[in-house]
Parts: C-alpha cells; sequence; structure tokens
C-alpha cells in the first residue's frame, strides 16, 4: 500500500498505532463539556518507543498514565486548524511489536469544533437539553486526545454517564445501561464498537431520544415531536441495505439505525457506523429525499471500510459511495432515474466549479491539502468529480454489471484498511488486467490533478431529464409577452425530483428577469412547497433575479436550519444583493451563537465576517 503523510494530523502512526480505545466519560450540560478518561492500546511500530505524539484541539489533559505509571506530557505548539500536539514521554521503551496502555484524564471546552450543546428552548420538546458531536473531518481531537487521521484505525468500548432522563447513543453497538454509582440522577451507557473504525467515525448523542423500529436491523431514533415522521420517511431503509449488500457484498455492522437530529446539524447525513445521523429537512412527507439515506447505507462499504488515509483522497470515501447510493436507486426506481440523477449530479458540478471558479485548486479530484483545513476544502466536487469518473469508467470497460463486479473486488481487496488513489488506480489495472489498452486512454493527470470540469463528460440517458430542460427553456426564452402561456399544469406530470432539476437547469443561466420569477410563483406557489431541495433552489433563484419579496423566505430558510449545503449559499445570495448586505450580516451576527461551530465559522468566512 502507498505511504502517505497526513498533513491534517501531528500524529505519527509509522512510529505506533492506537489500536482501542476504552472511553469513559461524563457529559456536563451546565459546564458545557465532556470529561473522562481516555485510555488507548497502543503498539510499538518502531524500535525503542519512548515519544507519543497525539492530536489535540482546546483541550484539557490533568494526568496521562502509560500501564499505570505516571507519564511526562507536554502541549506543542497550536496551529490555527489543526490544534496542538500532546507529546507523551513513555516512562519505559516500547519495542516493536510491544503494546501499552496510555491512558489520558481531560476535558473538552464549551466551544469544541466537534460538540454542539443545545438549551431546553432550542430543541423540539423544549423540556431537555441536547449534545450531539461531528468528527468528520479533523474535529475528534477536539473532544479527546487521539491519533486524529483516517489512516489509523481501532476499536472501542465507551461508557457514558448522562442525566437519567436522557437517552444517549454511539456509532457503536448498545451494550446496555445502568445507574451511575457516582451520581443517583444520573445514568451510564455502554456501547461497543468491534469494527475497527478511524476516529472521525467515533459519535455520540445525547437527549430526550424515542424510537421506532422500520426494519429488522434498524430503529429510528428523534425527538418526540419528529419520531412518527421520520420512521414514516425513512422506511425503505432496509430494502436500500438489501440491495447495498447485493451490490457490494455483506454489511458488518450488526445494527444499521438512523438518528434524526436538530435543525442546526451541518450536514444532510453523516454516516457514523450502526447510527446514521441526518438531517430533519429530509422530511418531505413523500420519502422522495430518500437518497440521502442510500448514501450513508453505503458509507458501510466505501468510507468506513475502505477508507481514504488522508483527506486529499476523500474522493474515494465520497465518490465511490455517491456511485453505489445510484447503483441502489437505480434497482429501486430504474436505470432511467440513475441516469437522470447522474445528471443532476453533473449540473450540480457545474455549480460549484462556478462558484469556486475553474481554475481553483481545491477543485481538483485529489487536492493539496497542506496548510488547508479540510472543512475549508469541502465541496460537492469529490462526490460529483468522483462520481462522474467512475460513471465514465463503467461506460468505459463494459456497462454497469461488469462495473459492480470491480467495485465488489475493490471492497473485498481493501476492506478495513486505509488507501490512497494510487492503490485504488493499480487495483483498477490488476482487476481490468485484458483492457489496459483502454485504461491506458484515460487522461488520468487531468482527472485526478487538473482543477475545473472532468476532461470527459459521461453518456447520460435523458429520458426524465427531457421535460426539466424543455421548461427551462420555455422560461429562459420567454418574452413579457408570453408569460400568460405559462400555467400550473406545466408541472402536473413532474415530479419532485424533475422540479429539483428544472431549477437547477435555471440556476445555471443567466438570471431571470424579476417579472418572470414573480408569474413563477403565480403559477406554481413554490412559496408553498415545503421540500427543502426545492425551496432552496427556489430561493436562489429568486435572490439572483434580485426580487425583494424572497428576501424575508431566504434568511428564514437560511436561519431556521443550518445544513450547510443550503446555509452557505442562501448567506451568500442575501450577501452579494448590496441593498440587503447588511442585513445579511446583521441576521447572521444575530443568530451566530445559536448555529454549529463549524457552520457559523464558514459562514463568518463567506461573510467576512471571521472572529
Amino acid at each position: 500500500m502507498a505511504a502517505a503523510v497526513d498533513s491534517c494530523s501531528f500524529a505519527s502512526p509509522s512510529c505506533c498505532l492506537t489500536r482501542h480505545l476504552y472511553l469513559r466519560c461524563r457529559a456536563d450540560f451546565g459546564a458545557q463539556a465532556l470529561r473522562g478518561t481516555a485510555a488507548f492500546t497502543t503498539r510499538a511500530e518502531s524500535e525503542a518507543l519512548r515519544c507519543l505524539v497525539l492530536d489535540t484541539k482546546d483541550l484539557q489533559v490533568f494526568k496521562v498514565t502509560v500501564n499505570g505509571q505516571d507519564a511526562e506530557f507536554v502541549f506543542g505548539e497550536k496551529h490555527n486548524f489543526k490544534g496542538t500536539p500532546l507529546e507523551i514521554t513513555l516512562p519505559f521503551e516500547l519495542r516493536r511489536g510491544q503494546e501499552a496502555i496510555v491512558e489520558i484524564s481531560f476535558e473538552s471546552s464549551p466551544k469544541s469544533s466537534a460538540l454542539q450543546w443545545f438549551s431546553p428552548e432550542q430543541t423540539s420538546g423544549k423540556k431537555h437539553p441536547f449534545l450531539f458531536s461531528q468528527c468528520q473531518a479533523t474535529h475528534c481531537r477536539a473532544i479527546f486526545p487521539c491519533q486524529d487521521t483516517p489512516a489509523v484505525k481501532l476499536t472501542y468500548y465507551a461508557e457514558v454517564s448522562v442525566p437519567k432522563e436522557l437517552v444517549a447513543l454511539m456509532s457503536a453497538h448498545r451494550d446496555g445501561e445502568m445507574p451511575d454509582p457516582e451520581d443517583c440522577s444520573r445514568k451510564i451507557y455502554r456501547f461497543s464498537q468491534k469494527v475497527p473504525i478511524p476516529c472521525y467515525l467515533i459519535a455520540l448523542v445525547v437527549g430526550a431520544l424515542e424510537s421506532r423500529k422500520i426494519g429488522p436491523r434498524t430503529l429510528v431514533w428523534a425527538e418526540k415531536e419528529l419520531v412518527d415522521k421520520s420512521a414514516y420517511e425513512f422506511a425503505e431503509a432496509e430494502a436500500m441495505l438489501k440491495t447495498a449488500e447485493d451490490l457490494a457484498g455483506p454489511y458488518v455492522w450488526g445494527q444499521y439505525d438512523l438518528l434524526v437530529l436538530p435543525p442546526s446539524f451541518p450536514y444532510g447525513g453523516m454516516e457514523n457506523p450502526c447510527l446514521t445521523f441526518v438531517t430533519p429537512t429530509l422530511l418531505a412527507g413523500d420519502r422522495s429525499l430518500s437518497n440521502v439515506i442510500a448514501h450513508e447505507i453505503s458509507h458501510s462499504w466505501t468510507g468506513n471500510l475502505v477508507t481514504n488515509k488522508t483527506w486529499e483522497h476523500f474522493w474515494l470515501n465520497e465518490g465511490h459511495t455517491v456511485y453505489l447510493e445510484r447503483r441502489i436507486g437505480g434497482r429501486l426506481f430504474g436505470e432511467q432515474f440513475r441516469h437522470f440523477k447522474a445528471l443532476g449530479g453533473w449540473r450540480e458540478l457545474q455549480n460549484t466549479i462556478n462558484t469556486l471558479g475553474d481554475k481553483n485548486p481545491v477543485t481538483n479530484l485529489v487536492p493539496n491539502l497542506s496548510e488547508v483545513d479540510p472543512d475549508d476544502a469541502y465541496s460537492s466536487v469529490p462526490y460529483e468529480k468522483g462520481f462522474a469518473l467512475l460513471f465514465y469508467l463503467e461506460q468505459l470497460l463494459g456497462g454497469p454489471d461488469v462495473f459492480i463486479g470491480f467495485l465488489k473486488a475493490y471492497i473485498q481487496q481493501f476492506a478495513y484498511k486505509s488507501i490512497v488513489t494510487e492503490d485504488w488506480k493499480k487495483f483498477l489495472y490488476s482487476y481490468f488486467k485484458d483492457k489496459v489498452d483502454v485504461l491506458d486512454k484515460v487522461d488520468w493527470n487531468s482527472w485526478f490533478y487538473a482543477p475545473g470540469m472532468p476532461p470527459v463528460k459521461p453518456t447520460y440517458d435523458m429520458t426524465l431529464a427531457n421535460a426539466c430542460v424543455a421548461l427551462s427553456q420555455r422560461w429562459i426564452k420567454a418574452k413579457e409577452s408570453d408569460l400568460g402561456s405559462f400555467s400550473s399544469a406545466d408541472l402536473k406530470e413532474m415530479s419532485s425530483h424533475q422540479l429539483i432539476e428544472f431549477l437547477a437547469l435555471l440556476l445555471l443561466e443567466a438570471p431571470l428577469p424579476v417579472s418572470h420569477v414573480q408569474r413563477m410563483q403565480q403559477v406554481y406557489d413554490f412559496n408553498a412547497i415545503n421540500n427543502s431541495e426545492i425551496r432552496f433552489r427556489w430561493l436562489r433563484l429568486c435572490l439572483k433575479s434580485k426580487w425583494e419579496e424572497a428576501i424575508p423566505l431566504a434568511l428564514k430558510m437560511a436561519t431556521d436550519q443550518g445544513r450547510m449545503k443550503f446555509t452557505r449559499p442562501l448567506f451568500r445570495d442575501l450577501y452579494s444583493f448590496d441593498k440587503y448586505r447588511d442585513l445579511a450580516v446583521k441576521t447572521f451576527l444575530e443568530h451566530r451563537a445559536s448555529m454549529h461551530p463549524v457552520t457559523s465559522m464558514l459562514v463568518g468566512k463567506d461573510l467576512n465576517q471571521d472572529q
């Protein structure tokens, strides 16, 4: 396997590896802190190991022991986004292959970038506080000291003390609960994760959660107010799991639960093992946004089993996961639907590259992240450029049935490992050894290392897209005198997926005259639609056309939820509407304190309000 240095971490896995974590901690809602001990089973990988470096960020460390003996430790120099290295001197030497237990007593900071603490008023139920973590990409170090690099995988066991009226869940199997012997107002929940995972997949949630069983291996968890709606929305989970197993191989994680988080959760979903975290913006009422569930399910193979070794190779996680997600969609809803979704992804990529600029190095499929915060580099590029490469290769190498054989073999080959692009490419060449001449014609250098759109566009079946293209063209070409020709009948035959695509096509064009968006609202009444993907694109369209009536609606959507896919572009569009720039900044500053720390940091940068 190719060697790679993780520029986003201080840890040096070539010297020693943390192989198991025993975590004991207590969630203190008053202090907004997690405190406890993290005990790592550590194995020396080099001769005569005397020192261990771990990642930390805004942590206090009180004591370190190695096999029970006190060890000296010191913090290194603080880095602006990587945090601070914790340098531990072992009290004795470890020979290569020897193991020791390194136990660290720690406390997280109320401003930890990994944790969001909610007061009762900020929750649906309004009675109890709430806490959730989001460690990807490099925030586990803001909960406890660790080798915070996807190059290292470990198993874990955890015991978490929380107020007894609350429920704790982790990215692991639930292993029972008991009263906290030290405090009768609390209880301890236990968790076990026996499959080795990178630290970014360690996850914790604490809140007044209820569950509903929606499949043989699936519970959906949410606050009481949303749990039944969520159970309905995600009922296809088992069908998706079965399809994924058929495509990718056995599901090794046992349980597959879903957790619906408060609206400030910054992503669509997070593939925490055994417990996918999702945004409540998926609750459309008609299961139309369930592709996010197919995506997170697919990560159980690509990402969680086969993992990118460093964040430069994030496309290995995301490109393959989007490919599998769309294969699941193709099995469940037909091959035309798969192509339709694939084409939507290409448009999404065009949109991202229009925003970031086609010379921007973060639009490389494999970017250089030295001195770049992975959160700053995050975009649809690894997802959609990665998918486009795999879709192009599928068409080049003999079609979907041939290519899924490769994907299955790739997962088998690299399961439980962390790899880089070179490992993937070598395996591709060895699997298709009879088609090397075809592979050699691929412009690998441009695909991997050139910014902007890919060098080749795959072929897409246009059956479901044609209606979207036709209607968007009618609006683009319409003169004032043609506006009467539009009516609600235009949308009668269109699915919500097609409405999203119709709006996405308009967003790639020059802004429509304001008279056009006013007429569109008159005949289609998009303001009444609560599907988050439709509403988001509709409001962006209105802002680009400078329709002032959309301002309050856009501000409301940007702040009622915090999914960065929606919140960042809406704030950026509001900011570039000169007349409302100050209002956009004022609204952001008013809401900043209740936003997720990563969202707040990135929107702050977008609006030139860096703290």
